[in-house]
């Protein structure tokens, strides 16, 4: 029994020489690599982080739309950031915490203004109110109730429907009596409209009767203001990306709509189905401003995760953008206050 005790102490002695000759002491186990040396996947990972933020427009022009579901949740690229933090830190890594400086600069310069504070409200602001009431909604009467709470001048709609219409109509006509409806979208406003018409968004290869864009003048105490109301054709997620052509389409339409028109302050209301970093809305956002302060994430209403219900403006600023309480649509309303030039 004594020769076999030996005979083991002696096989452990000899398998952990030659460990040691393979990696060369304990600092060649994993667990004591030096912290520069560690953590190598996790900086490479925040390095890929930091590339997606800062070139999001050259994935987007990969075949199959990629790109476009990409720039739906851009933002949501700080998560992953933050759960590399924490790796690194588990993982006692300064490579990777240097590497992620990337990323972290790389959200702060796009999103970070987002989150600071708006400023106050100017005497001459005007408020509006963007909201997809949904044609599914079953209370149209408290959801008109619910915009008209937060006071703005305009209230935008889309999926405007019969016999909800009337509906909104009549409970919104105390506080705003001007409006106009075209197909399924409509304004209301506290100041007089006029030269309201259709506004040809329609994409090819949609039926006839397809009729989701309205534009008006709107007369307010600082002048003229073309308001325009859209609601752009929805997208469909597959495992390619973002099936958006005929929404990219629309948005196309609609950008030269605004370059041609000749007042000179406009204000877009709608639900674009899309996010204001995608490319998609390109047409509209190289030629508009889009809210300085505040994410507004706007749909699902259960758990909203990106804000498709925009507000822009051209010859004004948009200023501090919110959400408002739920109604009976599966999108929450937005409200923004708006600074003419």
């Amino acid at each position: 029994m004594v020769r076999r005790a030996d005979s083991g102490t002696a096989s452990r002695a000899g398998a952990a020489f030659r460990w040691a000759g393979r990696s060369g002491g304990t600092e060649g186990r994993p667990g004591n690599r030096p912290a520069w040396v560690r953590g190598r996947v996790l900086a490479a990972l925040a390095v890929l982080t930091a590339a997606l933020l800062v070139f999001h427009g050259v994935v987007a022009d990969l075949a199959g739309g990629p790109g476009s579901l990409l720039e739906t949740f851009l933002p949501w690229l700080g998560l992953v950031a933050v759960l590399l933090l924490g790796l690194a830190l588990l993982r006692r890594s300064a490579l990777a915490l240097v590497a992620l400086l990337l990323p972290v600069t790389a959200w702060t310069y796009l999103f970070g203004g987002l989150l600071l504070p708006g400023d106050g409200p100017g005497a001459d602001d005007l408020l509006v109110v963007q909201h997809n009431v949904s044609d599914e909604n079953t209370d149209a009467a408290a959801t008109a109730r619910a915009l008209t709470d937060a006071e703005p001048d305009l209230i935008a709609l889309e999926e405007l429907v019969p016999p909800a219409l009337a509906v909104y109509e009549k409970t919104l006509a105390p506080d705003y009596p001007y409006h106009a409806v075209r197909g399924t979208v409509g304004l209301w406003s506290k100041h007089p409209m006029s030269g309201t018409r259709l506004l040809d968004i329609r994409p090819r290869g949609i039926a006839e009767g397809w009729s989701r864009g309205l534009r008006s003048v709107v007369h307010t105490p600082r002048g003229e203001v073309a308001a325009y109301v859209a609601h752009l054709p929805s997208v469909r997620i597959g495992a390619s990306g973002l099936a958006s052509a005929r929404r990219d389409e629309s948005a196309g339409l609609l950008g030269e709509a605004v370059a041609a028109e000749k007042v000179r302050r406009v204000i877009l209301l709608g639900d674009l189905n899309s996010t204001v970093d995608d490319h998609g809305l390109a047409p509209l956002t190289s030629r508009m401003n889009t809210a300085r302060r505040g994410f507004a994430l706007s749909f699902p209403a259960a758990f909203p995760v990106a804000r498709i219900d925009q507000v822009m403006a051209r010859s004004a600023t948009v200023g501090h953008i919110r959400t408002l309480p739920a109604t009976g649509s599966d999108h929450l309303p937005v409200a923004a206050r708006i600074t003419l030039d």
